[in-house]
């Protein structure tokens, strides 16, 4: 059993921001249907792992567990359908352009009133108040509109967007922590409520820290430049002979071992690397230094010694280490599964460890529509029903 067992969620999100969190709470154990458009489906399905590839990697990773129903909510009989739905549900999310679910007629207020238990989690780009409310955007423009994408790359030269939809990523788990606190407030007070995300609220949270030294000194922390612009110590990422190494700072009382370790017991004595933290104004030239220390050896001899030493390091790892890394597998962040097409296949797992009601993963995300009927079915429609549902081109 896992901790959402009996938690009925209806996912009608897209891509990343609502697909995402629906994902977790199935790994949680909740029961998610995925509600899609019929003969296109969640637009996820459409970007392929690679060129000729049949693999939807967007849409295994944010919809696998879930039952897929089809609906056109453009249609009257699929939102009667929705409405039904609704009576039994928990939790909807979704993460169209803001207004579009009160253009349909099943926003919250429309469908709260049939089930006041429902939690409506709803996911935009730019926030749900606001000139930019019904703004559309992406990932891409959360990273920018938020202040992350200043952040990157090193002064003097272009910034760059993360290599990943992080934006989509971090709304996805906010939503995920405010229907978890809504689910919680559910059982004192009986009511559902509604949940707001979106990618720059998101992005602004996880920059609390460097937006916060801003407004306190109205100077920008500055680039990333293989660090940090706030952390003025060893702390950064250093080219090795056949990579990248991350130094996780240096505290006072292993200093002795880091510069002995990386052959440079000299620079103990340098005035430079005398203090607890570097000062600002030397902080290019410690790093100019360091640049010239790991090209000399290879990144997992250089993670080797200096663990043994006693070092904060990590190696700069690829996709391809990643997915070898036997630690991930020991903490079931990657996990091997059997897949009814493809055989033995390596999965990302739950980043949540539960000690009485672990997260399980599924394996397989659903074809488009393969569960509708049977979800009609549950909730109550007969055959002729459904088949004139199928006729009107509602389902």
């Amino acid at each position: 059993m896992g901790a959402l067992d009996g938690i009925r969620v209806l996912d009608l999100g897209v891509l990343v921001q609502a697909p995402q969190a629906a994902a977790m709470l199935h790994d949680l154990g909740a029961d998610v249907i995925k509600v899609e458009f019929p003969g296109v489906g969640d637009s996820a399905r459409w970007i392929s792992a690679a060129p000729g590839s049949p693999h939807a990697p967007y849409f295994m990773a944010c919809n696998r567990g879930k039952r897929s129903l089809t609906l056109d909510l453009h249609t009257a009989g699929a939102k009667d359908v929705l409405r039904r739905l609704i009576e039994t549900t928990d939790v909807i999310v979704s993460n169209f352009k803001g207004g579009t679910m009160e253009a349909w007629g099943i926003g919250y207020d429309d469908l709260s009133a049939i089930n006041p238990r429902l939690i409506y989690a709803a996911g935009t780009v730019f926030g749900a108040l606001g000139e930019l409310a019904s703004q559309e955007g992406a990932d891409i423009a959360g990273q920018a509109a938020g202040g992350l994408i200043a952040t990157t790359g090193a002064g003097g030269g272009p910034p760059t967007p993360v290599g990943v939809t992080i934006a989509d990523h971090i709304a996805s788990q906010n939503m995920v922590i405010g229907i978890l606190t809504a689910l919680i407030a559910r059982g004192t007070t009986g009511r559902g409520q509604r949940i707001e995300v979106s990618l720059v609220g998101g992005q602004i949270w996880a920059q609390a820290s460097e937006i916060t030294a801003y407004l306190v000194s109205g100077e920008h922390p500055g680039r990333s430049n293989q660090g940090h612009g706030l952390i003025n110590a060893m702390y950064g990422i250093f080219p090795t002979s056949d990579g990248w190494i991350a130094i996780v700072g240096v505290p006072p009382a292993t200093k002795p071992a880091f510069f002995e370790t990386i052959g440079r017991p000299d620079l103990l004595d340098d005035p430079r690397f005398a203090g607890v933290l570097l000062a600002h104004a030397d902080k290019p030239a410690v790093f100019d230094i360091l640049q010239t220390v790991f090209v000399h050896d290879t990144t997992d001899n250089w993670v080797a010694k200096l663990r043994a030493a006693g070092q904060r390091v990590a190696p700069v790892n690829d996709y391809r280490s990643v997915a070898t890394d036997q630690q991930n597998f020991d903490n079931g962040y990657l996990f091997t599964a059997e897949h009814p097409e493809r055989g033995t296949v390596t999965m990302v797992g739950s980043p949540i460890m539960l000690s009485d009601t672990p997260a399980t993963p599924a394996t397989v995300a659903p074809e488009l529509g393969q569960d509708t009927e049977i979800i009609l079915l549950e909730a109550g429609y007969e055959w002729e029903q459904i088949e004139a549902l199928r006729a009107a081109g509602a389902i």
